[in-house]
């Protein structure tokens, strides 16, 4: 048996392999806290890969546009792969030809593969670069409001402060009070895009609690942080329950008033606010606590130790995917502000801490390249998680970023690198949009809710089956990504498919440089060599598997410490060159649901307008996969119960319901269904279930928008409109429903099989 290390998103493991699978999967030596998503790797070779090139059956013989409302019902043809790429080479140049190339949208997510050189959005990007290009999307489903929002308060980019966020050895040291809205969840910094060679929270956290930090969790979830003091508050409202912290900040004289002279603009405005005097409303303890249902003795007491104590207040994702999902953020810069500890070892704020493993991880690491992307001679790009309302509403206007918009209409979308059936709200909606271009193309290695909806789909290599390098920020190990299992049946890698497309459209040489995907994997490598001296020639790092770079100087951070220390010489890239708790830029743009200060605003779906048996929705990260990376591996099958995912709802809902562990559920409101299998928890405050998002989209009728859906997927349930008008990130925290026990048989797993497929004779 042969042992080779390899890296995903999810950590670095030692494969052990017969020659032809993985036989068994081995934690990274140097990883103190190795992800059990690892375990999934075993079933790389389950009979849900798509084995060949497959068109549906209708498109393929009656052309573009055929019965697209068949798409997820009819069967695949198998077909060579000049066929298919001959068809898609055509498709695409019709469509460019006849509507421009804006008429296509390429479509990716960047999550297909931890290597530098097979990734999948690059390769997206630079083969349209090259044939005049595509409709595009801006921002991520992760954290879209924030991306938005950040440089309008901070100026930097939402990823420049997460990758300078104070690193987790200064807050150990420093910090004697962390206050977390959205806890700091552990099973979520276990993810990393580009991956990491050592999982480093448990071990900060612990260090932390061994130094005395004093942590305080507000969360619908206890486990969120579990060594924290638990304050739960209902979904959605953490913006209300900040304001009332900086309320009491500013009643009992706590506020640091020189700070805020000195280093912010509009404090006056948002103290106006938040004492009531613009709109004759305070906002205090008892005002907060009618609307998250926190006491507010708790509020008065919390916003007095924050003063005395250098204190961390974090937040995590979950909070800006929701409707107003711009205001939490902005609200918790304006209360570490008004802390007056911004820029302070230990103190300040966060915005991510335990969202993912690289914020706070501290380490500068030399940046690994990419393959050179090109420019895209489209404008066109339209916010990620609006592609529902682009396809459905070609020509329709739309603000975003206080600019109006149009959607431009779609006939091509190709997608590669993403499975927009898990990471789009109510997929009923968007099962609609997805029947109005003529043609759907898909990179798939699995028969995927995505895959089973495209016209043509490419099977493709899975990164075991593939030579590549990964690293990521979150350490300084860089990887040597060895293939340790041949392609499944015919699979080819994106580089190969995108190769074949470029040479029948005329832009081959353009596209490899003459390169294949072995010399471009040296080609990247060497551009390491001129960053690291250290590095050793690529057939030494290539054999030995891994190569540690060394520390950085700048390992220990503290966000802002060069503003604080002389904000004159080190002004933020704002307009005022400070930090803006009232924006010039939103006020002008009067951008609809987002007011030009820190504001409450009340979600269209929440507790405080809940009818008396609904419920409020957290779909949250899973812990026992990537998205829906490996739903079906191990790992994830293991968790759940009679094949479906796991809800989890408090004993005392559980109890009016007769609910019990281990029932299955109906979760549904006027969007869809789905069934889940019921946990029984008092980790979960009353009137919150938790549904985690990943398992694969499954409707009993797939020619059904609205279909009961038997897998358990949450985004048959939630909310698909934008935060608001100016970021229109994805509000899928904004989500009221209804359970009941479901009673008779349970409809069958479909997606558990591979779709109907016909040979083509």
């Amino acid at each position: 048996m042969a042992r080779t290390l390899t890296l995903t998103h999810w950590g670095a493991y030692e494969l052990e392999t017969d020659g032809r699978r993985i036989v068994a999967v081995h934690p990274f030596g140097e990883d103190p806290d190795p992800s059990p998503i690892g375990q999934s790797l075993r079933d790389h070779d389950h009979p849900l890969r798509v084995r060949r090139p497959s068109v549906r059956k209708s498109w393929l013989e009656h052309g573009p546009g055929a019965d697209p409302h068949l798409r997820g019902v009819d069967p695949f043809v198998e077909v060579d792969w000049d066929t298919a790429l001959d068809l898609a080479a055509a498709e695409i140049d019709r469509v460019r030809r006849t509507y421009g190339n804006q008429a296509i949208y390429a479509g990716s997510y960047g999550w297909a593969s931890a290597g530098r050189f097979h990734h999948a959005q690059s390769h997206v990007r630079r083969f349209f670069g090259l044939i005049g290009g595509a409709t595009v999307k801006r921002d991520t489903y992760s954290h879209a409001a924030a991306e938005v929002i950040i440089p309008h308060v901070l100026g930097h980019s939402y990823e420049w402060v997460q990758d300078n966020h104070t690193s987790w050895p200064v807050i150990v040291r420093h910090t004697e009070l962390f206050v977390s809205f959205g806890g700091v969840p552990r099973k979520n910094s276990q993810v990393q895009a580009g991956g990491q060679g050592r999982h480093l929270l448990s071990t900060y956290l612990e260090q932390c609690v061994e130094a005395g930090v004093r942590f305080v969790n507000v969360s619908p979830v206890r486990d969120d942080l579990p060594e924290a003091e638990w304050v739960p508050i209902r979904p959605n409202t953490d913006t209300a329950l900040i304001l009332a912290l900086i309320h009491e900040s500013i009643r009992q004289d706590l506020v640091d008033e020189e700070f805020l002279a000195r280093y912010t603009v509009g404090w006056d405005r948002l103290a106006a606010y938040v004492l009531g005097e613009a709109d004759g409303t305070p906002k205090d303890p008892e005002w907060a606590g009618a609307i998250c249902g926190v006491e507010p003795d708790v509020v008065s007491s919390l916003a007095a130790d924050m003063a005395s104590h250098r204190t961390m207040v974090n937040g995590s994702w979950s909070l800006q995917r929701s409707d107003h999902g711009e205001q939490p953020f902005w609200a918790i810069v304006a209360l570490g502000c008004a802390l007056g500890q911004v820029g302070l070892p230990g103190g300040g704020f966060g915005l991510g801490y335990g969202t993912v493993g690289s914020v706070g991880n501290g380490v500068t690491r030399i940046p690994l390249p990419s393959v050179p992307r090109r420019p895209n001679p489209v404008s066109e790009s339209i916010p990620v998680a609006r592609v529902a309302d682009m396809l459905l509403d070609p020509g329709g206007k739309y603000t975003y970023d206080g600019e109006e918009r149009v959607y431009p209409e779609i006939h091509l979308v190709y997608w590669a690198g993403g499975n927009p059936f898990h990471h789009h709200q109510d997929l009923g909606r968007l099962v609609e949009a997805w029947r109005r271009p003529d043609t759907i193309i898909v990179h798939e290695p699995w028969w995927t809710a995505t895959a089973r909806r495209a016209d043509i789909v490419f099977p493709v290599t899975l990164p075991l089956e593939r030579d590549d390098i990964g690293g990521a920020p979150p350490d300084d190990y860089l990887i040597a990504m060895r293939q340790v299992v041949p392609p499944y049946g015919e699979a080819r890698s994106d580089y190969e498919i995108f190769s074949g497309l470029a040479q029948r459209l005329g832009v081959h040489e353009e596209y490899t440089e003459g390169r294949s995907a072995d010399e471009w994997i040296r080609w990247l490598y060497e551009r390491v060599r001129q960053r690291d001296p250290a590095a050793p020639p690529f057939e030494v790092f290539w054999e030995r598997g891994v190569h540690r770079q060394p520390p950085s100087p700048e390992a220990e951070k503290v966000l802002f410490a060069d503003f604080r220390a002389d904000p004159v010489a080190n002004p933020l890239p704002t307009p005022s060159g400070r930090i803006e708790l009232w924006s010039q830029y939103i006020a002008d743009a009067e951008p609809e649901g987002c007011p030009p200060h820190p504001a409450w605003l009340e979600p269209a779906e929440w507790l405080g307008n809940a009818e008396p048996d609904q419920l409020h929705l957290i779909s949250n990260q899973p812990r026992t996969r990537l998205h829906s990376q490996f739903d079906h591996g191990r790992a994830s099958a293991e968790h759940k119960i009679a094949g479906r995912e796991v809800m989890r709802i408090h004993p005392d809902d559980a109890a009016a319901r007769g609910l019990a562990d281990g029932d299955i559920v109906r979760v549904w409101n006027d969007r869809g269904a789905t069934l889940a299998g019921v946990r029984v928890d008092d980790g979960v405050m009353p009137g919150v279930v938790e549904l985690p998002t990943g398992a694969w989209y499954d409707p009993v009728d797939p020619a059904d928008p609205r279909s009961l859906d038997v897998a358990g997927n949450p985004n048959v349930l939630t909310y698909d409109r934008g935060t608001s008008g100016l970021a229109q990130g994805p509000s899928a925290m904004t989500c009221l429903v209804r359970v009941e026990k479901w009673v008779g048989p349970l409809p069958e797993r479909r997606t558990i099989h591979p779709p109907e497929i016909i040979a083509r004779t």
